[in-house]
């Protein structure tokens, strides 16, 4: 089975730069994607909070996974090696189309994984080092960085349940007896 895997990080970001690549990819190399796997969720979130987990359970002996980038599947080496790690246990596949890289369960793709994984490493670590120096930089210009006073939420999550939250407070209930009771 060949799935296609794209992600971004934000909602302002789109998946049909990705999923071009990889269609574009696939009819260079005569292939087909049987399943499109496609998350809006950052990178350094867990593999089994992602969709991506559900796939790298799923996955076969010689499927092949198809991402744009290496640095899609995750955002530091260590996350980049787990999955390399699974698919080439599993003797699954995996290829980047725009670094050409096709690992497999071979000693030369165990080498390549560990240097993709830390090459996406350093590279999130100077893109943080770059948001720290720009938040620097603008705090030292005396702009005020967070949010802007009074623009917390305005509502929240048992406002609905106010009445119900009084009545029991009145019956002298615990506050704990009364989470429970409001979920």
């Amino acid at each position: 089975m060949i799935y296609g895997y794209i992600r971004v990080s934000t909602e302002k970001q789109t998946l049909a730069n990705q999923r071009y690549e990889i269609k574009r990819f696939c009819q260079q190399e005569h292939l087909r994607v049987d399943r499109w796997v496609q998350e809006t969720i950052s990178g350094t979130k867990p593999t089994q909070d992602r969709e991506l987990g559900t796939l790298l359970e799923s996955i076969r002996k010689d499927d092949l996974i198809i991402c744009a980038e290496l640095s899609r599947l995750g955002r530091n080496m260590f996350f980049v090696m787990n999955i390399l790690h699974t698919c080439m246990e599993k003797q699954c596949r995996v290829w980047s189309v725009k670094e050409g890289y096709r690992l497999g369960d071979d000693l030369q793709s165990k080498v390549l994984a560990f240097a993709f994984g830390m090459a996406a490493d350093i590279e999130h670590q100077f893109i943080s080092a770059r948001t720290r120096e720009a938040l620097a930089r603008k705090k030292s210009e005396g702009m005020r960085l967070g949010r802007k006073p009074g623009s917390r939420n305005k509502h929240y999550k048992l406002d609905e349940k106010a009445g119900l939250i009084r009545d029991l407070a009145a019956r002298g209930m615990s506050c704990r007896q009364m989470a429970h009771t409001c979920g």
